[in-house]
């Protein structure tokens, strides 16, 4: 048998499968999306989600192909560790329906991020993905940058104690001399 013809290797199933799955949720081919998975399961780091199960996961995708209807990836490097695969990309969409309550701003956002594919063994058993929130809504208009004039009047407008204990006690720490 010469090296073309030996069987996948491990690393080799695990990239294709994680290939045909971004691929899929690109095309909005959700079957072939959890079919990729033994058990369907996402965790979503920055708010703390857990999607489990075929019909949870199923109702993600249309809750944000719904709201994001060109949501889409692009694959910019895989890394391989002893029991995942991790995917780093840029997530593109238009905030064009509702979404968790907030209604469509129009406006399109691009983040970086990274999933990190969970396997036992050639099983992929969750996705676990790590983004920056305030990146996305900062570029859909419903945040803005704490560093500019009205992201810093914004947080005082929206966290008015939270803000003047701060000062209070900068205030205070130079009064006592610190």
């Amino acid at each position: 048998m010469s090296a073309t013809d030996a069987p996948p290797s491990l690393r080799e199933r695990r990239e294709r499968l994680v290939r045909e799955h971004a691929a899929a949720e690109n095309v909005h081919d959700f079957d072939t999306a959890l079919g990729s998975f033994a058990h369907p399961r996402y965790e979503l780091v920055p708010t703390g989600e857990v999607i489990d199960g075929p019909e949870a996961v199923a109702a993600y995708y249309r809750e944000t192909r719904s709201a994001f209807p060109d949501q889409r990836n692009d694959v910019h490097v895989l890394h391989h560790a002893d029991d995942a695969v991790l995917m780093e990309f840029t997530l593109h969409g238009t905030h064009r329906g509702s979404f968790r309550g907030l209604p469509a701003t129009g406006r399109a956002f691009s983040c970086r991020m990274l999933a990190v594919f969970a396997f036992e063994g050639d099983r992929l058993v969750a996705e676990r993905v790590y983004f920056d929130q305030a990146t996305i809504l900062r570029q859909l208009g419903i945040a803005h940058d704490p560093l500019t004039l009205r992201g810093r009047l914004a947080t005082v407008a929206n966290h008015p104690r939270v803000v003047g204990g701060a000062v209070l006690r900068q205030a205070l720490g130079r009064v006592r001399g610190r």
